[in-house]
């Protein structure tokens, strides 16, 4: 139909006459209540903003003398980040004569990723920067 009609028939129903797709030979139109629809999409996409997860970056500090006992303490904190989606990053600050011996602090690491390795990844492999030892846990995707 002629797009003089198309309009006269969306007047007559109180919408609007909106080009699906202008550039097609002859171009395509649909009659709808444009206001509506527009606020519909805000409305969808208000929501879908709502349902994201931001994915946070905690921390846990660790040390190069650390025991057995405060390190599982650690590991426990650093699961139940994971588990609520969070990253996990671990760090050893190295003190004084620890700075001569960074292998101790990455034992260390190792055994704390051991323990969260079920909940986690390595992002970030441990890596010595300055006096910081560092390494990212993510939380495991499960993707099948």
């Amino acid at each position: 139909m002629s797009a003089a009609e198309a309009n006269r028939i969306a007047e007559d129903r109180g919408l609007d006459l909106v080009k699906i797709s202008p550039n097609a030979q002859p171009p395509v139109c649909k009659i709808m209540d444009y206001g509506k629809y527009k606020f519909e999409q805000s409305k969808r996409e208000k929501e879908a903003r709502k349902n994201q997860k931001t994915v946070e970056m905690k921390e846990v500090w660790l040390s190069a003398t650390i025991d057995v006992g405060d390190l599982n303490v650690k590991a426990k904190q650093s699961v139940k980040f994971l588990q609520n989606g969070d990253k996990v990053r671990a760090s050893i600050r190295l003190k004084g004569r620890q700075q001569a011996y960074p292998e101790i602090a990455m034992k260390i690491m190792e055994d704390y990723f051991e323990l969260v390795r079920e909940y986690g990844q390595k992002e970030k492999e441990a890596k010595l920067e300055g006096r910081t030892i560092a390494m990212i846990v993510a939380p495991v995707t499960n993707k099948k």
